[in-house]
C-alpha cells in the first residue's frame, strides 16, 4: 500500500473521529449537560471520550465556528452565554425565515409529509398530557426542524439549524413551564391546520406570529429572572418585618 494512500486513510479516519468527538460534545452542550459558561477541560473530555486530546481540539475548533464556544487565550474553552440582545436577533431572523417556510408548505407540502407533522403534534400532545418537558422540547426542535427541511431549500435549512443552535444556549427555560408547553401546542395546531388548508398566506402568518410571541415570552422571562436577581440581593428594609407581623 502506498505512503499516500496510508496518508489519506489516516486523513479520512481522523476526520470521521474528530466529526464524532464534535457531535458528541455538540449534544452534551444542547441537551444542558455543560451549561452556558461552563469551562470545557479538554484533557477530561478526552478521558471520557476514549480519545487523544487532538480530536477533542479540533472539536473546539469546529464548535467556535459554529457559535456553540467561544476560545479565550490562556483561559481556555468556554460555553457561549448568548446575551438577550443576540438572542432576539435570531428570533426576527427566525421568523422571516418560517414565514417562507409557511407558505412554501402550504403550497407544496406532500400528503406524506402532512401525515409526519401531524403525527409529531399528536407526540407534542401526549408530552403535555404527562407534563414531560424533556419530551416536548425533543419533540419541539424535531417538528420545526423537519418543517424547514421539507421546504426544500438546503442552504435555507442549513442557516436554520445553525441559528438554532445557538437559541438553544438561551432558550430551554421557555419550555419549563406546563402551561406554556399547552400554549406552543396550539399554536402548533394553528400551524398545521393552516398548511393543511392550503392558505399559504395563513400558515406564513401563523408561523410568524408563534416565533414572534415565543421571542417575547422570551423578553418577559428576561425580566421576570432580572427583577428576582434584583429582589434576591436586595436587602429587606427595617420596617418590613414589623409590617409583616403586624397583618
Amino acid at each position: 500500500m502506498s505512503t499516500a494512500l496510508h496518508s489519506t486513510i489516516a486523513l479520512l479516519q481522523s476526520s470521521s473521529l474528530t466529526s464524532l468527538v464534535q457531535q458528541e460534545i455538540e449534544r452534551a452542550i444542547l441537551v444542558g449537560e455543560y451549561p452556558p459558561g461552563a469551562k470545557l477541560n479538554e484533557a477530561v473530555l478526552a478521558e471520557k471520550l476514549g480519545v487523544s486530546r487532538g480530536p477533542v481540539r479540533e472539536a473546539f475548533r469546529m464548535l467556535d465556528e459554529a457559535g456553540l464556544v467561544r476560545t479565550e487565550k490562556n483561559r481556555g474553552v468556554f460555553v457561549r452565554t448568548i446575551p438577550i440582545s443576540e438572542a432576539l436577533e435570531i428570533f426576527d431572523l427566525r421568523a422571516a425565515m418560517d414565514e417562507w417556510v409557511g407558505k412554501r408548505l402550504a403550497a407544496s407540502i406532500s400528503d406524506a409529509h402532512f401525515k409526519e407533522i401531524k403525527a409529531m403534534v399528536a407526540e407534542m400532545e401526549k408530552a403535555v398530557k404527562a407534563q414531560d418537558a424533556q419530551q416536548y422540547h425533543v419533540l419541539n426542535l424535531k417538528f420545526h426542524d423537519r418543517m424547514v427541511e421539507m421546504s426544500g431549500n438546503r442552504k435555507l435549512t442549513e442557516t436554520y439549524r445553525k441559528l438554532i443552535k445557538e437559541l438553544s444556549l438561551f432558550r430551554r427555560q421557555n419550555l419549563a413551564d406546563s402551561k406554556l408547553m399547552r400554549t406552543f401546542l396550539e399554536e402548533h395546531k394553528q400551524i398545521v391546520k393552516a398548511i393543511g388548508s392550503g392558505d399559504g398566506q395563513a400558515a406564513a402568518q401563523a408561523m410568524h406570529d408563534h416565533v414572534m410571541q415565543s421571542r417575547q415570552r422570551t423578553i418577559d422571562n428576561d425580566r421576570r429572572q432580572q427583577l428576582e436577581s434584583q429582589a434576591a440581593t436586595q436587602p429587606s428594609s427595617p420596617g418590613s418585618e414589623s409590617s409583616e407581623s403586624g397583618e
